[in-house]
């Protein structure tokens, strides 16, 4: 597995990293999509990359938004193959990001939507110090739920690098979470099988195993990569490990069910709102 970056990296008033961050905040503001940023931040340059996000994420937490969690991105090959990269990332969950099952996800939120199936775990326990051992990460887990995280891309048609979908905070979108909770001793993620339909239809399928080799496995390169960037994952935070298949995109709506064994079934209906 790749090594996660360090902590400290490129400054976040470096002028390509402000020039990427002013290009997707207008995206943002607008609901439009905008090119990619790689012109300005690379393709591949990790600290660029999550520095432009960090800007981002300020401003959205300067504007009001509270942080509930974390979302690891691009574990499945599957996934990996689908945006032609080949390492994970993260991203930040917020509070308005969230949505119950009986909820109608607001289609208008959105731009580009795609959804997948993972597993989220809830933590028990603070991962700020301490050995980050394979213990350790299973004893962090308060409890895990299905979940259907809804990734969206504010850079056009997904044209997206690994430094694109980094800076754009890991394509993040909105979320929904299960209502089966289940502890570790009662449910092992490796072991899990999933299947995904949009409007009745089998869209995805896959297993634990496609998450890093396990959603556990996943959960541990988050809390050493939070860690390295000083801030730790804590106790209450929804962690969303990774698909465990390939995403598919969404319409105004579409109704999306994900099963997965030991966790049940989560629903996820979109509105009929486009966003045009």
């Amino acid at each position: 597995m790749p090594a996660p970056p360090s902590a400290g990296g490129a400054a976040t008033d470096d002028p390509a990293v402000h020039a990427a961050f002013v290009r997707i905040d207008h995206a943002v503001r607008t609901h439009s999509p905008c090119p990619p940023v790689r012109d300005l931040v690379g393709s591949s340059d990790i600290e660029r990359a999550y520095a432009v996000q960090t800007k981002l994420n300020a401003a959205r937490t300067a504007a009001g938004a509270r942080v509930v969690g974390r979302k690891i991105g691009l574990t499945s090959p599957a996934v990996q193959r689908q945006l032609g990269v080949d390492r994970p990332d993260f991203g930040v969950l917020f509070d308005d990001m969230q949505y119950t099952e009986d909820e109608p996800v607001p289609f208008h939120r959105l731009l580009q939507p795609k959804v997948e199936a993972e597993i989220a775990f809830v933590l028990g326990q603070d991962l700020a110090d301490g050995p980050l051992d394979a213990r350790r990460i299973r004893d962090s887990v308060d409890y895990a739920v299905a979940a259907l995280e809804i990734v969206d891309s504010r850079i056009a048609l997904w044209d997206i690098t690994f430094g694109d979908t980094v800076a754009d905070n890991a394509s993040s979108g909105l979320f929904v979470l299960g209502t089966r909770r289940r502890g570790l001793d009662e449910f092992e993620p490796v072991d899990t099988e999933m299947a995904m339909r949009v409007d009745g239809a089998a869209v995805s399928t896959g297993n634990g195993a496609a998450c890093l080799g396990d959603p556990l496995r996943a959960l541990a390169w988050l809390a050493d990569t939070a860690r390295r960037f000083g801030e730790p994952l804590r106790a209450g935070q929804i962690v969303l490990s990774g698909a465990l298949g390939p995403m598919a995109p969404v319409h105004p709506g579409s109704t999306v069910t994900a099963d997965i064994t030991g966790l049940g079934s989560v629903t996820a209906t979109f509105t009929e709102e486009d966003h045009t």
